[in-house]
């Protein structure tokens, strides 16, 4: 089964939970500047809400995968949504990649809330989460 897990974080949240992920796959997390370059099964995307929307960047990533994707599963990190669901779902319907119906969120720690986190039970969750999707 061939794995890809690829991410936006401006704060390091979502990457942490990306290298966690990754490690959990047995493959290296990416930032989304690296295109995937062959056919996965499954690509884990992460990413957090900002300003309750997704960056352009990660609507532009999705929008330019050219090669198969069997399924994406989504991770986030935020300081109050819990879903990124909404605001990427149909840039995946565009391309006839279909999500998994599982998804990961934690809190990231934002100025002065959440200080911490994602920490290491959240860590703990995101591989949990990540060997339910690839099982």
């Amino acid at each position: 089964m061939k794995i890809a897990v690829r991410y936006y974080s401006k704060g390091g949240n979502t990457k942490k939970i990306a290298l966690a992920i990754a490690k959990a796959v047995g493959v290296e997390a990416k930032p989304i500047t690296e295109p995937l370059s062959e056919d996965v099964d499954i690509l884990f995307l992460g990413t957090a809400p900002y300003a309750f929307d997704v960056d352009d960047n990660v609507k532009k990533y999705i929008q330019n995968i050219s090669v198969h994707v069997g399924k994406a599963a989504l991770f986030s990190t935020a300081a109050g949504l819990k879903s990124i669901r909404k605001y990427v779902a149909k840039y995946f319907d565009e391309k006839n990649i279909p999500l998994d119906n599982n998804e990961f969120s934690c809190r990231g720690s934002y100025l002065m809330f959440h200080k911490g986190r994602p920490n290491a039970d959240d860590e703990q969750n995101a591989v949990q989460f990540a060997r339910k999707i690839i099982s």
